[in-house]
This record gives structure tokens, C-alpha cells and sequence, in this order.
């Protein structure tokens, strides 16, 4: 019996999940070389988080050493902006490998970081009151998987509760911008409130609903237990999920504009990697019924593998941009990549 009894066991089964997940992850090592993107990006960020909970997962050394000389190469640094949350996304990998070796010395840029961004806030309004609010608040819903799980890991590592009331301020903040209640879903920014699809729908542009669905999960396994605003968060994510399923499409993918995918017609599967992680996640941790969402999370895991070609490259995963944009089975990055890993490390995790 167990979870997957009612499923073709070829997708589902551990030996699968972990034969073509190695397969993606070895292409994007393989071709690291070749990405375009700054080593302490946010698109690196996001890579390196999928890699890093695969490796672990599956205690892969091979992944650890890749991830580690990412590191090294770099003197274990944050990228340049101050206030950005996109430029401290690498640290939750320095954190999580810093916890594996016991060196925190590998957080000294880390620590200065948080630690600017305190002593020299930004006097930057948020889109909230502003609609010319800038990034360098946490006003884009990205930010809300970039930069809260850096703040949730180093006030638990510190005891320093700046930290924590820093990332909560901001996230509500954030929130408060930009998620649309009737809706359930979040805009990017203050500046889609007021677009239009061709279908006369809002603009939820897919992947930056992904990163706020799989950021929550990220954030909650960081906290302890008793966390006391643990019931916000799951609040959030418990009326996204909702949204998340009932925008998928027949085949099991969603598309770059969620509320229009006749338009957007394509699979998109940076955002369909991030749903089916936060899917599985809630699953498995009794957030979410089973009878209800583990049946849409295995079927986008199902048709996110129908995109790996042999040698491992992962199609479908719209470029770089802050609005939908149409992708193709040619069109990879490796934001795509970690957002895949992360849903095949919850697929190893829920089967146990």
C-alpha cells in the first residue's frame, strides 16, 4: 500500500525520483560553466537551495562538493545591493552548509549583511503606500522567498531577535501589498494591480506565486514547532494552495499566467516545480488533506518529468523577466532546475 498505490509506480517509485533527479541535477552541474548569471545571484540562489535539500535528501557528496566550491570560489559572499533581497538568496545554502561542518566562518559576509541592512535601512516606501515603491524593500513577492529563510535561520543560529522581527515586518508588509484576498493569489508588484490579460483576467503571474507557495515551506521547516506567528504564515499558505490547484491545468502543469492560459498556453515549469514542492510539503506535513492535494501534486510531478530530455535538461522554464512570458521545451535555467529538486526532494520525503 502506502501513498503512491493508486499511481503507475514508474514516476512515483524512490529508485525513479532519484534516477532522473540526479540526471537533472548532474546536466545544470555540467553545465554551470555555460550560465550567464553572477555565481551569488538569486537565480543561483534558488539553484543552489534545490541542490543543496536534494544532497540532502539523499546525502549526496557529489552535490555537497559542487555546492561547497560554489562557496569557496566566491569567499563565501553575498551579492552587492544592500537592501535586495534577491542578493542574500545564496546564503540559505552557506547557512545549510555551514550547519553541516560546523563552520560559521563561512557566515562573516552573511552576518555583515543582515547586520548593514539593520544599522542603514532603507527609507525606500513600499509599493504599499507607493506606487513607486522600490526593491530594495520587499516589494515584489519574490522577495518573500529570497530573503525570509536567511533572517528565520540566523536569528535561530544567533538569538538575535532583530532578525525575526525584521522578516516578519517585512513580509507583512509585503503581503499586505500584494496579496489579493478575494483571489488568493499574489500580484508581482503594486504595478500589476491594475493589468489586464487578454482574457480581461488579473495578472498572477505564475512563478512569483511559486516563489511565495514554496517560500512559506522553506521558511516553516527553519522555525521551531512553536513558533508563535506559525499561524500566519500557514494561513497564507493554506488559502494559496486552494488557488494553486484549482489553476492547474488537465495535464498537470500550470501556465506563466495563471488566470490565463489560453494565452499563455505553454507549460511553465519554474512555477509548476515551486507548486509541486509546496503541494508535497503540505501533504506531508498534515497541512494540507491528502485525499484533496496529493493527487494534483503526483500528476505535476508526472508531467514535470515528461519535460527532462535524456541528458537531463529541464524544458518549459520561462526566462528571466517580472511578468509571464511564453517558454518552450529549448528554454532552461537553473532557478527551474532547484525549483525541480526541491519538488523530487519532497517526493523522496512523502513516500517514506
Amino acid at each position: 500500500t502506502g501513498l503512491f498505490s493508486c499511481k503507475s509506480p514508474d514516476v512515483t517509485e524512490k529508485s525513479y525520483v532519484r534516477s532522473i533527479s540526479d540526471r537533472v541535477a548532474r546536466w545544470q552541474i555540467a553545465h554551470q560553466p555555460e550560465v550567464m548569471h553572477h555565481d551569488l545571484d538569486w537565480t543561483n540562489g534558488a539553484w543552489y537551495r534545490g541542490l543543496a535539500e536534494w544532497a540532502q535528501v539523499t546525502g549526496n557528496e557529489e552535490f555537497f562538493i559542487f555546492l561547497k566550491n560554489q562557496g569557496e570560489k566566491n569567499n563565501w559572499d553575498v551579492y552587492y545591493r544592500l537592501h535586495h533581497a534577491d542578493d542574500i538568496c545564496v546564503s540559505q545554502t552557506w547557512i545549510l552548509l555551514a550547519e553541516r561542518s560546523g563552520d560559521d566562518s563561512v557566515l562573516e559576509r552573511t552576518v555583515q549583511r543582515l547586520d548593514s541592512a539593520r544599522a542603514f535601512p532603507s527609507t525606500a516606501p513600499l509599493m504599499k503606500n507607493h506606487p513607486l515603491g522600490r526593491d530594495e524593500r520587499w516589494s515584489w513577492c519574490d522577495a518573500l522567498f529570497m530573503a525570509p529563510p536567511v533572517y528565520a535561520a540566523m536569528y535561530l543560529k544567533t538569538g538575535k531577535k532583530e532578525y525575526l522581527d525584521f522578516m516578519e515586518r517585512e513580509f507583512v508588509e509585503c503581503t499586505d501589498s500584494l496579496y489579493h484576498p478575494d483571489y488568493k493569489l499574489y500580484y508581482r508588484d503594486c504595478t500589476k494591480r491594475e493589468l489586464r490579460e487578454p482574457n480581461g483576467e488579473h495578472q498572477f503571474w505564475a512563478r512569483g506565486n511559486g516563489w511565495v507557495f514554496a517560500g512559506i515551506p522553506v521558511l516553516m521547516d527553519i522555525m521551531p514547532a512553536d513558533y508563535e506567528k506559525k499561524d500566519y504564515f500557514l494561513h497564507i499558505f493554506l488559502e494559496m494552495a486552494q488557488a494553486v490547484v484549482d489553476t492547474q491545468d488537465e495535464a498537470g502543469s500550470w501556465h506563466a499566467s495563471l488566470l490565463d492560459p489560453e494565452t499563455y498556453f505553454q507549460p511553465e515549469n519554474s512555477a509548476s516545480g515551486f507548486f509541486c514542492y509546496g503541494l508535497l510539503w503540505g501533504v506531508r506535513n498534515g497541512i494540507l488533506d491528502k485525499d484533496t492535494y496529493l493527487p494534483p501534486a503526483l500528476k505535476a510531478w508526472e508531467k514535470l518529468c515528461s519535460h527532462v530530455a535524456d541528458d537531463g535538461k529541464l524544458g518549459y522554464i520561462q526566462p528571466v523577466g517580472n511578468a509571464p512570458k511564453p517558454a518552450d521545451e529549448h528554454t532552461t535555467d537553473i532557478y527551474g532546475t532547484g525549483a525541480f529538486l526541491l519538488a523530487a526532494s519532497e517526493m523522496l520525503r512523502v513516500g517514506l
